[in-house]
């Protein structure tokens, strides 16, 4: 792991072929739901079972072949960067006491990627959040990954996310089926089919209009956008362009909302696999009970502590 401020980029031009190579992850935001846990720690940093949110999408990124990962932070943060950095007291006296899976274990986080920051001065929204890491980025197409959901690394997302925006150009987006109800908690999407409709089992449709948190009666789908993007380099200036809307922040859908009415393809992948939302405390908990109960060498004993637990414990649903 080598830590540096962003850097500009040099790429010259943005070829129709490229591939997404590098990732950014906005992670400035002041996790309110969580205080007063995160008045100090990260929400990034909270731990499932024994490593943090941001370890698990770092190595989500890594799985999908990108080694440049730059981190919007905001103050306060700079522990998340700690964390993929060598500690080496703390592996040194691993190393004495001869606890070599301990120390692959801390070392892993510092060999994921090469890992960058950029200050987000003000959390004025993802949008701003984004433009944020043009300097890094520069003129290529690049993934953005947000920093409190994540997917099963056994049914990946992001690879066919990077072949689709490799191919077809423009905007890539993720897309998950929710109930009408939860329409205005996302950015919903407008579809149509598209001409390559099906891609290693997922589908694949053509976007027709993004809004922002529609109400049920206002959503032109179900379809709402996962905390992945594969976005071109125009989101940039897009970006500059975009007013504050939705609670008076910059938001990343009306700036993709603009350049798909200026001629940007936008294509989607509908994704049915397992998410992690850890944005909330009730997803974050749900989010660890999943991953513990698949833990190798402590999934079974929790298991039965929680079948015990339901039935036992008054108040608590058996079923």
């Amino acid at each position: 792991m080598s830590e540096h401020a962003a850097t500009p980029a040099t790429t010259p031009t943005a070829n129709a072929d490229q591939r997404a190579v590098k990732a950014v992850i906005p992670a400035a935001g002041l996790a309110t739901r969580f205080l007063p846990a995160t008045k100090a720690v990260p929400k990034e940093l909270l731990p499932l079972v024994d490593r943090p949110v941001l370890q698990y999408i770092v190595e989500e990124a890594t799985a999908a072949g990108i080694n440049d990962v730059l981190l919007i932070t905001g103050r306060g943060k700079t522990s998340m960067v700690d964390h993929f950095d060598r500690q080496p007291y703390l592996e040194g006296r691993l190393a004495d006491k001869g606890d070599q899976e301990r120390l692959a274990a801390i070392r892993r986080p510092s060999e994921l990627a090469e890992i960058y920051t950029c200050r987000q001065h003000e959390p004025l929204g993802l949008g701003h959040a984004v433009g944020c890491a043009q300097s890094h980025v520069g003129n290529e197409p690049f993934a953005v990954l947000l920093g409190d959901e994540f997917v099963d690394e056994n049914d990946p997302l992001l690879p066919a996310m990077i072949d689709l925006q490799a191919r077809a150009g423009g905007i890539v987006l993720a897309f998950m089926e929710v109930p009408p109800a939860e329409t205005k908690r996302y950015g919903i999407a407008s579809v149509e089919p598209a001409a390559e409709s099906v891609q290693n089992g997922a589908d694949i449709v053509r976007v027709t209009g993004l809004v922002e948190k529609p109400s049920a009666e206002d959503a032109p789908s179900n379809l709402a956008v996962l905390g992945r993007y594969v976005l071109p380099p125009s989101i940039f200036e897009a970006i500059k362009r975009t007013k504050p809307g939705s609670g008076g922040e910059i938001q990343l859908t009306d700036a993709m909302a603009m350049l798909l009415a200026e001629g940007t393809p936008v294509h989607g992948i509908v994704y049915r696999g397992t998410r992690y939302d850890t944005g909330a405390p009730l997803g974050y908990l749900q989010a660890v009970v999943q991953i513990a109960c698949q833990r190798e060498g402590l999934g079974d004993e929790f298991r039965a502590w929680l079948k015990e637990f339901v039935a036992d414990t008054p108040g608590v649903p058996s079923t």
